[in-house]
Formats: C-alpha cells, sequence, structure tokens
C-alpha cells in the first residue's frame, strides 16, 4: 500500500489514531519500530537538530533533505509539518511536489503569516493569514498532486491567537470547502475546553486533527468521545533526546571516565542495526561475489601430468581476481591419509579440501580448460548450485557425465539457466541433453548442501571411489542444481593432447 493512502486512510479511520514525532532518519526508524502506524516530521524539532529557531530559519530544501533520509529509513507515512508552505500558493503547490518526489504522504500548513513563529511564544501576538489567500493556497495544493490520495491538513491558529470559537470554526469552514482533507484545531490551553467546544459545533464536517502538548494531562479516551480523528504527539522523542544527551555529557565531563555510562547508553551493535548493518552484509554476498575478497577456487587435481592445463586454469582465474586457489587430489591425497592418490576419486579430493568451499567457490577439475567467457558467465550466476554443460556432446571417447535437464539446449534460453534432472556416466541414458564438462559453482545456502552431502556420502564404504555425479544425484531430491549451458568453448585432457600431437607432426 502506498504511503499516501496508509496516511489517508489513518485519517478516514472511524477509531482515534496516533502518529509519533521524529527528527530525522534514526528517530524516524525508532518511531516505526515502535509501531507507530505514521510519523509526524515535526517542523520544531528538525529545526532545534539544526540548531535554528522555529521561525523558517532552517530553508525548505534543507528540511527536504532530512525528509528524503526519513522516507528511505522507513515504510509508515510521514506527515510533515510545513509550517505556513514557506511562501505564497507558488511556494506551496511547489512545496507539494517535491514532497511527493520523496514519497511523503501529506504536508500540514498553518495559517499564520510567512516567517512564521511557534505557536508557544507570544502566540497571541501573531496575526493570521487572510482567509481569502490561505483558501487559494490549499487549492493551490490540491490541484497541483498527482497521487490522489496525498494528504493536505489545514492548522487552525484561531484559538492560539486569541481569537476564539467562532474564528476558529468559520476558517475551518472555508478550509473544508477550498478543498482540505482533515483540519487540525490548535490549542494552548491545559485542558481541553476549545477543542471539546469546536467538536461540538464542527459536527463531523471533516476530519480532525489535534496535538494535546500543552494539555497533555486529558485522557485519551476523553478525544475518542470527542471523535477526534488523530493525535499527533508532536516534539517527545526531541525533549527526551535532548535531556538524554545533557544528562550523559554532564556526567562523562564530571568524571573524565565512561565507566559509571557505558551500562546506560545503547550498544554500539544497536547502532548499527538500526543503521541497517546486517542488510549490507547480506547485500555484499549478492553484489560483491566476484571480488577476490569473495569469491575462491577449488581445483580437483587427477593427475599431476595435467600441469599444463593447471596452470591455465590458475592463469585465468588470477587474472578475474580469484587468488584465493587451492589444489586439492593427486599428490595432496597421500599427504593427507597416507594412501594411493590413484585409490582416491574427485569426491574424496573435493572432501578433503571442504572447509574452501565458502559463501562464493568455483570448483573446476583439473583435466579440462575453458574460454575465459565460460568462467565469466558462471561466476555471474546467481542459483546456489550451478554446473557448466556442453549441450555439443560426442557419446564415444573417454568416460563423461551426461545430463538430463528439465529443458533441452535452445537458443530461447540464451543466458538463462534450467534445472537439472539427472547426470549419468552411461551414454545409453535417455533423454541426454549435454555433457557436464567438470566446472562448476557453489554459492549462498549450496555451500552448506554441498558440505552435508559430502559429510553424508562420506559414511559410505566405497566413498573414495565416488564421483561428483553421485554427489549431484545425491542432492537433487534435497535442492535444486542448475545448469549452464554453453556449446563448446572447452576441451578436456584427451582433446588437447590431440591438438599437440598434430600440431607437432605439421
Amino acid at each position: 500500500m502506498r504511503k499516501t493512502t496508509q496516511l489517508r486512510n489513518l485519517i478516514n479511520s472511524k477509531q482515534l489514531e496516533s502518529i509519533m514525532e521524529a527528527h530525522n532518519a534514526l528517530s524516524a526508524k525508532i518511531v516505526e519500530e515502535a509501531g507507530f502506524k505514521g510519523i509526524w516530521a515535526s517542523g520544531l524539532s528538525i529545526s532545534a537538530t539544526m540548531g535554528v529557531r522555529d521561525n523558517n530559519e532552517a530553508s525548505w530544501t534543507q528540511v527536504l533533505e532530512v525528509l528524503e533520509f526519513m522516507s528511505d529509513a522507513t515504510s509508515i507515512p510521514i506527515l510533515l509539518d510545513g509550517d505556513t508552505g514557506y511562501g505564497n500558493f507558488n511556494n506551496a503547490r511547489r512545496l507539494v511536489k517535491k514532497l511527493e518526489q520523496r514519497h511523503i504522504a501529506g504536508v500540514c500548513i498553518e495559517d499564520k503569516l510567512f516567517p512564521k513563529t511557534n505557536s508557544f511564544i507570544r502566540g497571541e501576538a501573531q496575526p493570521l493569514a487572510d482567509i481569502n489567500e490561505f483558501c487559494g493556497k490549499i487549492k493551490a495544493m490540491k490541484d497541483s498532486q498527482v497521487d490522489d490520495d496525498f494528504v493536505v491538513i489545514s492548522r487552525v491558529e484561531a484559538f492560539i491567537a486569541g481569537w476564539g470559537l467562532e474564528e476558529a470554526l468559520k476558517r475551518a469552514e472555508a478550509y473544508r470547502k477550498a478543498g482540505t482533507d482533515a483540519i487540525l484545531i490548535h490549542s494552548k490551553r491545559s485542558d481541553a475546553v476549545e477543542i471539546e467546544a469546536f467538536m461540538k459545533e464542527w459536527g463531523g464536517r471533516l476530519p480532525v486533527v489535534i496535538v494535546p502538548t500543552k494539555y497533555y494531562s486529558v485522557p485519551t479516551d476523553r478525544f475518542r468521545d470527542l471523535g477526534i480523528s488523530l493525535i499527533i504527539w508532536a516534539n517527545h522523542n526531541l525533549r527526551a533526546s535532548i535531556k538524554a544527551m545533557q544528562k550523559i555529557s554532564s556526567q562523562i565531563y564530571q568524571d573524565e571516565s565512561l565507566l559509571n555510562v557505558e551500562g546506560g547508553v545503547s550498544p554500539l551493535e544497536e547502532v548499527f542495526r538500526l543503521q541497517g548493518a546486517e542488510e549490507l552484509a547480506a547485500a555484499e554476498q549478492i553484489y560483491l561475489r566476484s571480488s577476490e575478497q569473495k569469491t575462491n577456487s577449488i581445483i580437483l587435481v587427477r593427475q599431476p601430468e595435467n600441469q599444463p592445463l593447471i596452470m591455465e586454469q590458475i592463469r585465468q582465474l588470477k587474472t578475474l581476481g580469484l587468488k584465493d586457489i587451492v589444489k586439492t587430489g593427486g599428490p595432496q591425497a597421500r599427504e593427507i591419509d597416507g594412501g594411493d592418490p590413484a585409490d582416491s576419486g574427485e569426491l574424496y579430493s573435493l572432501y578433503t579440501a571442504k572447509d574452501k568451499i565458502r559463501e562464493n567457490t568455483i570448483i573446476s577439475c583439473s583435466d579440462i580448460i575453458y574460454k575465459t567467457h565460460v568462467l565469466t558467465e558462471l561466476m555471474d550466476e546467481e542459483s546456489d548450485i550451478t554446473i557448466v554443460v556442453d549441450a555439443d556432446y560426442e557419446l564415444k571417447g573417454p568416460p563423461k557425465y551426461f545430463i538430463t535437464a528439465k529443458i533441452p539446449y535452445s537458443k530461447m534460453l540464451y543466458s538463462k539457466t534450467v534445472d537439472l534432472m539427472q547426470i549419468s556416466s552411461k551414454p545409453d541414458t535417455p533423454n541426454i541433453h549435454g555433457e557436464f564438462i567438470g566446472l562448476w559453482k557453489v554459492s549462498g545456502k549450496g555451500t552448506n548442501v554441498v558440505k552435508e552431502a559430502l559429510e553424508e556420502l562420506a559414511e559410505n564404504e566405497d566413498f573414495k571411489q565416488l564421483t561428483l555425479a553421485d554427489l549431484f544425484n545425491h542432492i537433487l531430491p534435497i535442492h535444486p542444481i542448475a545448469v549452464k549451458y554453453i556449446k563448446g568453448s572447452w576441451l578436456n585432457i584427451e582433446t588437447f593432447r590431440k591438438i599437440q600431437r598434430d600440431g607437432e607432426e605439421k
């Protein structure tokens, strides 16, 4: 639901609603987490955090900058305390345009003259705006809004200026006819006498909003009985933060130590949480996958004589920024268990390096080489487990892994992946769609899936003779494996040697 619609629903609700003051993104996020359905972007509070008076000393563009951060940090609607609209009708309608661009749900303007002064500072000495001029401002704002649910609230200052009930009703009715969405009736009395008198005569012509800063002792149920639509708790986060900062600053100054204050302040972890540190960490896993800090590679060495192909793989990996490269198998297997590496299959080689399987790991057999684009496209894939499959395969020749996928290769797939259905070394397997070339990638959740599968298969007596095909078929019932099709662009060791021999004969 759009933020504007949320705010309109609050104002038109049949039950009493309330919104809470915030003055920056941090306080706005705290308000949302507290459970409030909306935020009051207080002009007093925002100007105070800038160290200026609530007299339009902060420009409206400076206020917009604060609002943009508040809007980005929250998902609930923000109602701006827009003072007098920062000028005449033209300024006010331009304000609406800029607020909508920042997804601010509504604005409240007051019928005083620009530049305004806070209502609780010599309120009776403050002149009110001409009714017709203010009505024109309301009409200009409503005419300029693009979103039909954007809310304009008109704040009546007649009680503040000492003009009485008759003037308050006169102005509220004029503003209603001008198109305002709600009336904010303001009072500086310590009781609710003026609010009660207005509500009795108003008769529900439009929703009414109040700010009970001065008459805070009046029970909230009384406002429900009067038919108030919305309460604004207008400045208490600001005032609470001032008192807390004064206390803590004084304490540290006197003690010249943090010993007596550390237990009474929020831990840094809470600051980081409110800043969204965890979201950034999660995003880094997605968008920094290909950085050398996040992506590593494992090369499964079957025969030491594959060294030329291994060196070519290492060159390509380093060219793309992958410097964390581990070779496992071959002579390494003897070092680990004292056995003959010839008795150990590629799956066992991977098992010995399972701790190197991380958030983004490229795994390849040592007896292949491939063109760089095959590797770069694999690194860009987002699936948890992705294997590279050549759709241009041959049944004869040395042992191969043949795959059946959910969808056979097609140009219509372009750069998309499809789900693996099964993998087998038997050339008579029905519905063969390609050959697994020995290059694959593990990322995200796939890391734990592969590690757990290795641990489970390690319980088998013949584990050292198991293959990658056994691993993939073990995983398939519990987690999907993506197939990345290619056509050519790679060589196995036999083809590589044949090309070398042919070159030497020529």
